[in-house]
């Protein structure tokens, strides 16, 4: 929240923000200006070709409010983005795992990342206040209508891949992004990274659905990714129906997908985050288990995590999905029992489920 303004005695420097931003606990900082970035032209037409879906959030009033940093912050002059390591130990997507098991998306193994990366940009708001003075701010993290990527790349933090995640060459693409808008006028020390993806079209080949599509442009990102055809949006972001077609696509996965970073060149050594929020508690639990239970149940298990965007109908609706692609016989009780839910989403998903099943025998 503003608080007041402060003109700094001395100039202040990307360099001494990385600092204290390590020392809040941020593994990537830098500083962008606080203005339009290149990529605003590029992300107006990927809403107006649709690639949104139904994530509206992202469309009408709020994509305009997405082009400029000062929609939010009018007298912000510098954004200060940072970036927080959520890879743990554990497994990955492409890894085999047991046919009873789903899949939930690393970002969401533990606790829910926005409340973490607040804490610590109000550590560093605290920091820059002690030794700066008093300004004008505001903290975002993810919500926030800001194109977070496009300003983490201006701030040197790394480059917009193919898979348009943003990707740091030493430490790889599983970061959590957040950004403080300052009144304060920040010296930047370097900008944009090289693109360092090269020829490279592994998360390309390797996504299921094809959602990282083609743009046909000469004069910008060669990728995009097309929320309609993603495993992520599917089980995520989607409040109706999975398109049938699409249903086999997504495999078992319950929340999220994670396929096109866990392929990534980029992220073969990426290092492991110690921070004990995001140690897992859930990845790839059983699917029977899932299927059993109550909204209760839902929300003492994942109400503090990631998980609970999907909401309980939506989850059932994917672990439905999920047991219906895995092909066991002995998912078929639990199955028959969704296939009666009170609820008609999950209760059509799942006699899907069981038609798949039958069919598989």
């Amino acid at each position: 929240m503003p608080v007041g303004t402060h003109s700094c005695p001395e100039t202040l420097t990307a360099a001494q923000v990385r600092r204290l931003a390590r020392d809040c606990g941020f593994e990537l900082a830098g500083v962008a200006p606080a203005e339009p970035v290149p990529e605003a032209v590029f992300f107006l037409e990927w809403v107006r070709q649709g690639m949104a879906g139904e994530m509206s959030y992202l469309t009408g009033r709020r994509a305009q409010m997405r082009l400029d940093p000062r929609s939010l912050l009018p007298t912000a002059r510098s954004v200060i983005c940072v970036g927080k390591l959520y890879n743990t130990a554990g497994p990955s997507s492409i890894q085999a795992t047991g046919a009873e098991q789903g899949w939930i998306s690393r970002y969401a193994w533990g606790e829910d990342y926005h409340a973490v990366l607040r804490r610590g940009l109000e550590r560093l708001v605290a920091c820059l206040e002690q030794q700066w003075g008093r300004f004008e701010w505001k903290i975002c993290v993810d919500t926030a209508p800001l194109l977070e990527r496009a300003l983490a790349r201006r701030a040197g933090l790394g480059w917009i891949g193919k898979n348009t995640c943003l990707i740091n060459q030493p430490q790889g693409s599983w970061f959590f992004l957040g950004e403080l808008l300052v009144s304060l006028e920040i010296e930047p020390d370097c900008g944009p990274p090289p693109d360092r993806c090269g020829s490279c079209t592994r998360c390309i080949e390797a996504c299921p659905t094809q959602a990282i599509v083609p743009t046909g442009r000469p004069d910008g990102p060669a990728w995009a990714l097309d929320s309609r055809l993603c495993i992520s949006y599917f089980t995520i972001e989607l409040r109706g129906p999975i398109p049938e077609e699409r249903r086999p696509d997504v495999g078992r996965h319950v929340f999220g997908c994670d396929i096109c970073q866990d392929v990534c060149p980029w992220n073969r050594k990426a290092p492991r985050s110690l921070e004990p929020a995001f140690q897992p508690a859930h990845a790839a639990p059983s699917l029977e288990e899932l299927a059993e239970l109550s909204e209760e149940d839902f929300r003492s298990r994942f109400g503090d995590t990631p998980v609970a965007r999907a909401r309980y109908r939506g989850f059932l609706r994917n672990v439905a999905v999920a047991m219906g692609n895995a092909g066991r016989s002995e998912f078929r009780p639990a199955l028959e029992r969704l296939a009666a839910h009170p609820d008609p989403l999950v209760a059509e998903h799942a006699q899907w489920a069981l038609r798949r099943l039958e069919g598989d025998r």
